[in-house]
Protein backbone atom coordinates (compact mmCIF):
# COMPACT_ATOMS: atom_id res chain seq x y z
CA UNK A 1 0.00 0.00 0.00
CA UNK A 2 1.33 3.58 -0.03
CA UNK A 3 1.27 5.84 2.31
CA UNK A 4 -0.82 9.09 1.97
CA UNK A 5 0.39 12.41 4.13
CA UNK A 6 0.17 10.57 7.85
CA UNK A 7 -2.25 8.23 6.79
CA UNK A 8 -1.29 4.17 7.27
CA UNK A 9 -3.08 0.88 6.59
CA UNK A 10 -3.53 -0.36 10.26
CA UNK A 11 -3.61 -3.94 10.97
CA UNK A 12 -5.05 -4.94 14.49
CA UNK A 13 -2.97 -8.09 14.68
CA UNK A 14 0.08 -9.88 12.92
CA UNK A 15 -2.44 -12.40 12.16
CA UNK A 16 -3.73 -13.08 8.59
CA UNK A 17 -6.86 -11.83 7.59
CA UNK A 18 -10.05 -12.78 6.03
CA UNK A 19 -8.69 -12.33 2.47
CA UNK A 20 -6.18 -14.33 3.66
CA UNK A 21 -8.33 -17.38 3.68
CA UNK A 22 -9.55 -16.94 0.51
CA UNK A 23 -6.09 -15.61 -1.54
CA UNK A 24 -3.79 -17.98 0.17
CA UNK A 25 -4.70 -21.70 -0.68
CA UNK A 26 -4.85 -20.68 -4.52
CA UNK A 27 -1.30 -19.02 -3.82
CA UNK A 28 0.14 -21.71 -2.79
CA UNK A 29 -0.61 -23.80 -5.60
CA UNK A 30 0.98 -21.23 -7.81
CA UNK A 31 4.09 -20.55 -5.73
CA UNK A 32 4.77 -24.09 -5.51
CA UNK A 33 4.10 -24.77 -9.20
CA UNK A 34 7.19 -22.16 -9.96
CA UNK A 35 9.47 -23.35 -7.13
CA UNK A 36 10.68 -20.42 -6.50
CA UNK A 37 14.08 -20.18 -4.52
CA UNK A 38 13.64 -16.74 -3.42
CA UNK A 39 10.66 -14.31 -3.24
CA UNK A 40 9.69 -10.46 -3.02
CA UNK A 41 6.62 -9.40 -0.27
CA UNK A 42 5.76 -6.23 -2.27
CA UNK A 43 2.71 -4.12 -0.03
CA UNK A 44 3.40 -7.16 2.82
CA UNK A 45 1.58 -5.35 5.31
CA UNK A 46 1.35 -7.14 8.75
CA UNK A 47 3.77 -9.76 7.77
CA UNK A 48 1.66 -12.84 7.54
CA UNK A 49 1.96 -14.16 3.97
CA UNK A 50 5.85 -13.69 4.45
CA UNK A 51 5.59 -15.75 7.11
CA UNK A 52 3.46 -17.96 5.78
CA UNK A 53 5.76 -18.37 3.04
CA UNK A 54 8.62 -18.20 4.77
CA UNK A 55 8.96 -22.12 6.16
CA UNK A 56 9.20 -22.95 2.39
CA UNK A 57 10.83 -20.03 0.97
CA UNK A 58 13.20 -17.60 1.73
CA UNK A 59 11.01 -14.77 1.63
CA UNK A 60 11.84 -10.69 1.59
CA UNK A 61 8.76 -7.92 1.93
CA UNK A 62 8.47 -4.00 2.25
CA UNK A 63 5.17 -1.74 3.36
CA UNK A 64 5.12 1.40 3.29
CA UNK A 65 3.41 1.41 6.44
CA UNK A 66 5.54 2.24 9.44
CA UNK A 67 3.44 0.50 12.17
CA UNK A 68 2.64 -2.40 10.40
CA UNK A 69 6.16 -3.28 9.64
CA UNK A 70 6.74 -2.35 13.14
CA UNK A 71 4.26 -5.00 14.00
CA UNK A 72 5.65 -7.49 11.77
CA UNK A 73 9.33 -6.98 12.63
CA UNK A 74 8.06 -7.54 16.53
CA UNK A 75 6.25 -11.19 15.39
CA UNK A 76 8.39 -12.09 12.65
CA UNK A 77 11.94 -11.36 13.55
CA UNK A 78 13.79 -13.63 11.64
CA UNK A 79 12.23 -12.37 8.60
CA UNK A 80 13.46 -9.48 6.55
CA UNK A 81 10.51 -7.04 6.55
CA UNK A 82 11.68 -3.08 6.26
CA UNK A 83 9.43 -0.15 5.04
CA UNK A 84 9.37 0.93 1.77
CA UNK A 85 7.29 1.78 -1.08
CA UNK A 86 6.33 0.20 -5.02
CA UNK A 87 7.84 3.67 -6.08
CA UNK A 88 11.41 3.31 -4.74
CA UNK A 89 14.41 1.63 -6.69
CA UNK A 90 13.78 -1.66 -5.19
CA UNK A 91 16.14 -3.56 -7.16
CA UNK A 92 18.97 -1.60 -6.27
CA UNK A 93 18.40 -2.13 -2.49
CA UNK A 94 17.50 -5.62 -2.74
CA UNK A 95 18.77 -7.25 -5.87
CA UNK A 96 16.61 -9.71 -8.18
CA UNK A 97 14.22 -12.79 -7.25
CA UNK A 98 12.44 -15.60 -8.63
CA UNK A 99 9.14 -14.51 -7.54
CA UNK A 100 7.38 -11.10 -7.02
CA UNK A 101 4.23 -11.22 -4.62
CA UNK A 102 1.96 -8.51 -4.37
CA UNK A 103 -1.53 -9.36 -2.99
CA UNK A 104 -3.76 -6.52 -2.37
CA UNK A 105 -2.30 -3.52 -2.95
CA UNK A 106 -2.21 -2.48 -6.78
CA UNK A 107 -5.80 -1.01 -5.85
CA UNK A 108 -4.72 1.45 -3.59
CA UNK A 109 -1.91 3.50 -5.67
CA UNK A 110 -1.48 6.68 -7.70
CA UNK A 111 0.78 5.04 -9.99
CA UNK A 112 0.01 1.61 -10.52
CA UNK A 113 3.20 1.97 -13.97
CA UNK A 114 5.84 2.59 -11.36
CA UNK A 115 4.53 -0.44 -9.17
CA UNK A 116 4.50 -2.69 -12.46
CA UNK A 117 7.56 -1.38 -13.59
CA UNK A 118 9.40 -2.54 -9.85
CA UNK A 119 7.72 -5.77 -10.39
CA UNK A 120 9.40 -6.25 -13.98
CA UNK A 121 12.88 -4.78 -12.79
CA UNK A 122 12.72 -7.22 -9.00
CA UNK A 123 12.29 -10.36 -11.17
CA UNK A 124 15.42 -12.55 -12.83
CA UNK A 125 14.79 -13.00 -16.12
CA UNK A 126 12.36 -16.02 -16.29
CA UNK A 127 10.89 -14.78 -12.83
CA UNK A 128 7.51 -14.97 -12.28
CA UNK A 129 5.12 -12.56 -10.85
CA UNK A 130 1.95 -13.17 -9.01
CA UNK A 131 -0.47 -10.00 -8.44
CA UNK A 132 -3.87 -9.75 -6.78
CA UNK A 133 -6.63 -7.70 -6.49
CA UNK A 134 -10.47 -7.18 -6.16
CA UNK A 135 -12.10 -8.60 -9.07
CA UNK A 136 -14.05 -5.99 -10.86
CA UNK A 137 -16.19 -7.46 -14.18
CA UNK A 138 -19.59 -6.84 -16.54
CA UNK A 139 -21.75 -8.96 -14.45
CA UNK A 140 -20.03 -8.55 -10.65
CA UNK A 141 -20.59 -4.20 -11.42
CA UNK A 142 -24.31 -5.29 -12.27
CA UNK A 143 -25.35 -7.17 -9.50
CA UNK A 144 -23.33 -4.34 -7.25
CA UNK A 145 -25.56 -2.48 -8.54
CA UNK A 146 -29.34 -4.15 -8.54
CA UNK A 147 -28.57 -5.16 -5.20
CA UNK A 148 -27.46 -1.40 -4.16
CA UNK A 149 -24.46 -2.21 -3.11
CA UNK A 150 -22.46 0.31 -4.72
CA UNK A 151 -21.44 2.59 -2.13
CA UNK A 152 -20.50 0.32 -0.22
CA UNK A 153 -18.39 -1.75 -2.58
CA UNK A 154 -16.77 1.19 -3.67
CA UNK A 155 -16.52 3.57 -0.65
CA UNK A 156 -14.73 6.69 -1.15
CA UNK A 157 -14.90 7.51 2.76
CA UNK A 158 -11.94 4.66 3.55
CA UNK A 159 -8.93 6.78 4.29
CA UNK A 160 -6.38 5.38 2.55
CA UNK A 161 -8.60 2.47 0.86
CA UNK A 162 -8.74 1.49 -2.94
CA UNK A 163 -8.63 3.83 -5.83
CA UNK A 164 -8.28 2.06 -8.65
CA UNK A 165 -10.69 -0.93 -9.81
CA UNK A 166 -8.88 -3.49 -12.14
CA UNK A 167 -10.61 -6.08 -14.96
CA UNK A 168 -8.78 -8.97 -16.57
CA UNK A 169 -8.49 -6.50 -19.64
CA UNK A 170 -6.81 -3.55 -17.41
CA UNK A 171 -4.42 -5.37 -15.44
CA UNK A 172 -3.27 -7.37 -18.19
CA UNK A 173 -2.36 -4.59 -20.13
CA UNK A 174 -0.59 -2.93 -16.97
CA UNK A 175 1.31 -5.78 -16.92
CA UNK A 176 2.52 -6.16 -21.07
CA UNK A 177 3.00 -2.50 -20.86
CA UNK A 178 6.47 -3.09 -18.96
CA UNK A 179 7.55 -6.39 -20.92
CA UNK A 180 5.75 -9.04 -18.55
CA UNK A 181 3.53 -12.31 -20.22
CA UNK A 182 0.80 -12.85 -18.72
CA UNK A 183 0.32 -16.05 -18.31
CA UNK A 184 -3.12 -16.64 -16.95
CA UNK A 185 -5.74 -15.20 -14.41
CA UNK A 186 -7.19 -17.43 -12.09
CA UNK A 187 -10.31 -15.95 -10.28
CA UNK A 188 -10.86 -16.49 -6.12
CA UNK A 189 -14.03 -16.54 -3.87
CA UNK A 190 -17.42 -16.93 -4.61
CA UNK A 191 -18.30 -18.57 -8.59
CA UNK A 192 -15.83 -16.79 -11.34
CA UNK A 193 -18.24 -14.30 -12.65
CA UNK A 194 -18.70 -12.99 -8.90
CA UNK A 195 -15.42 -13.74 -7.40
CA UNK A 196 -13.81 -11.20 -4.90
CA UNK A 197 -10.32 -11.39 -5.96
CA UNK A 198 -8.31 -12.46 -9.15
CA UNK A 199 -4.81 -13.52 -9.48
CA UNK A 200 -2.48 -12.70 -12.29
CA UNK A 201 0.38 -14.89 -13.08
CA UNK A 202 2.76 -13.71 -15.05
CA UNK A 203 6.72 -14.16 -16.53
CA UNK A 204 9.49 -12.15 -17.26
CA UNK A 205 11.21 -13.38 -20.43
CA UNK A 206 14.21 -15.07 -20.33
Amino acid sequence: MIQLNNLEYLYDSPDANDSHSILLPAVDKIVEEFSPASIFDLGCGNGSVAKHLSDRYVVTGIDPSTSAVAMANKAYPNIRIESGSAYDDLRARYGTFDLVLSLEVVEHLYDPRAFAKNVYELLNPGGTAVISTPYHGYFKNLALAVTGRLDSHFLALWDGGHIKFWSIRSLGMLLNEVGLEVLRFERVGRIPALAKSMIAIAQKPR
